[in-house]
């Protein structure tokens, strides 16, 4: 069963390798990731919570704001509910910060998986060249109000 914990910035490079690594940004998708890292500042500067197994990293996201700005499981670790835990630990993590939504720019293929957690999408982002040369969909998880 993974732990979701509070990142720390020693773990800045663990998170842009695993990033790095996840096959679903391979080929055309590449480019979006192209020179970006998480830094010990952006884990500092932002709600940031791994999912591990005892020492191994299993996942991640990040928030700012109120949208989620990454989110990443190891290649090896999909299928087994990891994404569904941080998503849930994301509503908590929402919840407990007063917001009543979560904004999701997808990547395209992970569209499916967020339906699934039950985001609704809410719209179109045209692609911004160079970088991202594609559409991507917006969604949102509506957070429930205590």
């Amino acid at each position: 069963m993974a732990e979701i914990r509070r990142a720390t910035t020693a773990q800045a490079g663990a998170l842009t390798a695993l990033m790095h690594a996840s096959s679903a940004y391979q080929g055309e998708y590449a480019s979006i990731l192209d020179g970006y890292e998480v830094t010990p500042a952006y884990i500092a500067d932002n709600p940031t919570f791994v999912a591990m197994s005892g020492e191994e990293l299993l996942g991640f996201y990040a928030l700012t704001g109120a949208e989620l700005d990454l989110l990443f499981v190891a290649d090896a670790a999909q299928g087994l509910g990891v994404g569904r835990r941080l998503v849930d630990h994301i509503r908590g993590e929402a919840q407990a910060r007063g917001l009543d939504s979560v904004r999701v720019v997808a990547h395209p293929p992970a569209l499916e998986f967020y339906l699934r957690m039950g985001a609704r999408r809410t719209g179109t982002i045209p692609p911004r060249p160079p970088k991202v040369r594609w559409e991507r969909p917006e969604l949102r998880f509506d957070i429930p109000t205590c």
